[in-house]
């Protein structure tokens, strides 16, 4: 019978050499993570090679320890850990946790004690014993069944040298405990250590091979050579001995740990998935997906059927049950009910299902419409969809397939393909291998069947049924319908625009060429910071590895001075919207002419919709070229365009949440609240605010809304960091009742763990709980903006599905076909246009009753260029 094995890691030497180990990673809201990807990396790789049937990870406690006591310079010299790793250790001890890897520390000893305590008490009971580390000190540790694995970099490769008793004798000439009296004499920096001057590791080891151990060394100090090493070893004897105490690891260290209760559990589980995706850790993320089992694809119960069975299933579904569905329009159909599933081929009818009573529970069901439609198929009572249950759930997640639903709820994943007809079947592309299809229908339905329940009831208790059945799942309809529909595009006018751009770009390419003294590739980021920061002598702004940057916060500020920044920054802003705009946009357009998008209602943090394929959401306003691009989005023949936008919806949504009286009476008395705000923050009257005083009270009013640092205010309105400073400090003293709400909302967000919008969405913020100041102003940040933004976005979702209904309701031909945060676009027939602005200005207005009216503006026009 093989022997029981321990393997015990040191935490902090580990998570340490990670961190130097790898590059800088972080998460996209800036948490740093690389050095516990490294540690985890370590440790994968050793339960492979070590194979251990227990383990544990060691720390030291924030505690003076006994040596402290014993010696006050104990560790003195040390450093700190940099912000970006000590940040870190924390956020490991809780992945560890998730991941049923028990930590061991106790107080008054350091980790080295209990790693030593823990392998020798291992060693009486039988066990094989691992220590992992990068410290040489528990080489003192080895032992003949405790062998010490100390990670090293050789030639760029991560390598370990593998230590037992003997491997330790055979390398040092010395046995692993006459080490301790080798360190005692030779002391040891790092830990600040004395030793005896002049004592170095050579002439230390020679002492102990003669002597056996300082106190015998110090009795025959007359034999030792050289003499500097005999005056001093008589002269230090009481440091050397002092010495020897603070590096001796102590064996049998009062830890109340038994040994047995260091089993390894189920180390990959849904808790510990879900941390490693919300550190956005990929690459750890696809290891433990590879070690974990894949669901069975069998349902009990599950079967191909034919035309005959199909409506005999059908026939005998009652109306209570939820059907959990996944469809595939190349391959066929999967229906599961009550755990019973059948599999209905590519061919048969499907309409009865999708059209009839069911009540359907799917996973990105707004795909499924719009490819049921193209059958002439219509999609009727969608219960649930798993796809935004799960983003209400979790708002910052990372990760949006039904697998990523499969780790985080059933821990474990859809099954690996292994062949390639599987792939071609999960993937949802047309294969001939009938079994790889229904394997992975039933695989995939079976995750639906099972999840929706628990998506059902975390909804419950969380409070977000409501926003669920009430907003979301209606919206999706809306959305299905806007994509379906598209917006006509003008290629024609998209070429021809295309030539104006690349008109200005050969321009700006001839004047930056003639201020730089020489032609170069613009385009190219080493060849550009050589033209400005050594040919130029341009004083550079910011450095990295590569050479001092040239991104565009580095251009903005040598704008200021250097016309050749502006010019750069002009070029850049052209090549980017010929080669995204231009490019993606003709490349867009469907035989029908028109321009079909995809609205992501599960992916921003607040609740807002974003656009893709392409991004219509993003078209350009800022630059009078940019905004022409408009132009070629033009109405269907017979329709005009009606554009309503929002007026200052966030902000009066602040006004709400604070209930500041100035904001309130300026809303609702319909006054300039920028004109008021800068009347407030220069000290004067209204009738003196300058254009641009109002201006900079504009960008503090919506900055504040954001959180926005005195730094980033004076980027915004180019003053300096003091001045804005001061306009923020004069803002708040003018508005208490906003820094009062603001503050609440920290505070709150701090509590719970996550802030929420006026209808309850929810935004967790970990961020709030970490010791970095950096990512807990983030967090502060995120706390602040999620209510007001996300109230924002619940409003013009309520909007979108008010118009919607309601021109429906009255028969209306006019159609919603765009939405770009607070404005709605409405491709309006001609003899309908006031009747859809009476639509726009009652939805819209009294889509949720605030203590301040909501206001809207409208504009018809020919063409998205001329409704602004």
């Amino acid at each position: 019978m093989d022997n029981k094995k321990l393997m015990l890691l040191d935490g902090l030497s580990l998570i340490n050499r990670a961190f130097y180990a790898l590059p800088p990673l972080s998460t996209k809201d800036g948490l740093p993570t690389n050095a516990i990807t490294g540690f985890l990396n370590i440790f994968f790789k050793l339960l492979d090679e070590e194979t251990p049937d227990y383990t544990a990870v060691a720390f030291d406690l924030p505690v003076p320890t006994f040596r402290h006591k014993r010696y006050t310079e104990y560790k003195a010299t040390r450093k700190p850990f940099p912000d970006d790793l000590s940040v870190q250790i924390p956020l490991l001890k809780e992945v560890l946790a998730a991941m049923n890897v028990p930590i061991a520390a106790a107080e008054g000893f350091e980790a080295d004690d209990v790693m030593g305590t823990l392998a020798r008490r291992a060693e009486s009971e039988g066990y094989d014993v691992t220590i992992v580390t990068g410290d040489r000190d528990l080489l003192q540790c080895a032992t003949d069944r405790i062998k010490i694995r100390i990670p090293k970099t050789s030639k760029g490769q991560t390598i370990t040298e593998d230590y037992y008793a003997a491997d330790f004798a055979d390398k040092m000439g010395i046995s692993p405990l006459e080490y301790v009296d080798v360190k005692a004499l030779m002391g040891d920096s790092s830990d600040n250590i004395p030793g005896v001057p002049a004592i170095g590791e050579k002439t230390a080891i020679k002492i102990i091979q003669e002597f056996g151990d300082i106190e015998n060394a110090i009795a025959n100090a007359e034999k030792i050579k050289p003499q500097r090493a005999q005056d001093n070893l008589v002269l230090y004897a009481d440091q050397a001995r002092l010495s020897k105490e603070l590096a001796a690891i102590i064996l049998d260290a009062r830890i109340d740990v038994e040994v047995g209760s260091l089993k390894l559990g189920e180390i990959i589980n849904p808790s510990s998935l879900a941390k490693f995706k919300r550190l956005e850790m990929r690459s750890i993320l696809k290891k433990a997906e590879a070690m974990l089992s894949p669901l069975k694809a069998e349902i009990p119960g599950g079967k191909i059927i034919d035309g005959q069975q199909w409506q005999d299933f059908l026939a005998a579904i009652p109306d209570d049950a939820n059907c959990a569905y996944c469809f595939d329009a190349e391959n066929g159909l999967a229906v599961s009910v009550n755990g019973n599933a059948v599999y209905l081929p590519h061919g048969q009818n499907i309409a009865p299902f999708f059209e009839g009573r069911y009540k359907k529970v799917a996973f990105d069901a707004k795909k499924d419409i719009n490819v049921l439609r193209r059958h002439g198929i219509t999609m009727n009572n969608l219960s649930l969809d798993l796809l935004l249950a799960g983003y209400l759930l979790n708002t910052v997640k990372d990760g949006d397939s039904l697998n990523d639903v499969s780790l985080e709820y059933l821990g474990k994943g859809l099954p690996q393909p292994t062949t390639q007809e599987t792939q071609m079947s999960l993937l949802g592309m047309q294969t001939d291998d009938v079994q790889a299809t229904t394997d992975a229908a039933f695989a995939q339905v079976n995750v639906i069947y099972h999840v929706y329940p628990m998506m059902e009831e975390l909804l419950e208790d969380r409070q977000l049924t409501s926003l669920y059945h009430d907003i979301e799942m209606p919206l999706l309809h809306v959305l299905a319908d806007m994509e379906h529909i598209g917006i006509r595009c003008d290629g024609t006018f998209i070429a021809e625009y295309g030539k104006k751009l690349s008109l200005e770009i050969d321009r700006l390419t001839t004047e930056i060429h003639a201020l730089a003294g020489s032609e170069f590739n613009i385009n190219s980021t080493k060849q550009l910071a050589k033209v400005l920061f050594e040919d130029m002598g341009i004083r550079g702004v910011k450095k990295t590895k590569t050479g001092f940057s040239t991104n565009v916060e580095v251009l903005e500020k040598l704008a200021r001075d250097h016309e050749i920044a502006r010019k750069i920054l002009e070029y850049r802003g052209y090549t980017k919207l010929r080669s995204t705009y231009v490019d993606g946009l003709i490349a867009a357009i469907g035989s029908d002419g028109k321009i079909h998008t995809t609205f992501n209602q599960a992916l921003t943090s607040t609740g807002r919709l974003s656009s893709a394929d392409p991004n219509l959401q993003n078209i350009p306003v800022r630059t009078q070229l940019g905004r022409e691009l408009r132009r070629a989005f033009i109405p269907s023949d017979g329709f005009v365009f009606v554009d309503a936008d929002y007026s200052q919806i966030e902000l009066r949504v602040l006004a709400h949440l604070s209930q500041d009286e100035t904001f309130l009476a300026a809303f609702r008395e319909n006054q300039d609240i920028h004109r008021i705000t800068a009347a407030r923050v220069f000290h004067m009257s209204l009738r003196d605010v300058t254009d641009h005083m109002r201006r900079i009270a504009k960008a503090v009013n919506f900055g504040i809304v954001y959180g926005i640092s005195a730094f980033s205010l004076s980027e915004d309105i180019k003053v300096s960091v003091k001045e804005a400073e001061g306009f923020i400090e004069s803002y708040f003293a003018k508005y208490p009742d906003v820094k009062q709400y603001l503050d609440y909302a920290v505070a709150s967000a701090t509590q719970k763990g996550y802030a929420e919008t006026i209808f309850g969405r929810r935004r967790f913020i970990p961020e709030l709980a970490q010791k970095s100041f950096n990512i807990r102003s983030f967090g502060e940040r995120a706390a602040m903006n999620m209510p007001v933004q996300g109230s924002a976005a619940d409003i013009i979702k309520v909007a979108m599905i008010k118009v919607h209904k309601r021109m429906a309701a009255e028969g209306l031909k006019s159609r919603l076909i765009l939405q770009v945060h607070d404005e709605l676009l409405i491709e309006a027939a001609h003899n309908e246009v006031d009747r859809v602005k009476a639509v726009l200005l009652d939805e819209m207005e009294n889509a949720v009753s605030l203590s301040v009216p909501m206001s809207i503006d409208i504009n018809v026009g020919g063409s998205w260029y001329d409704t602004k």
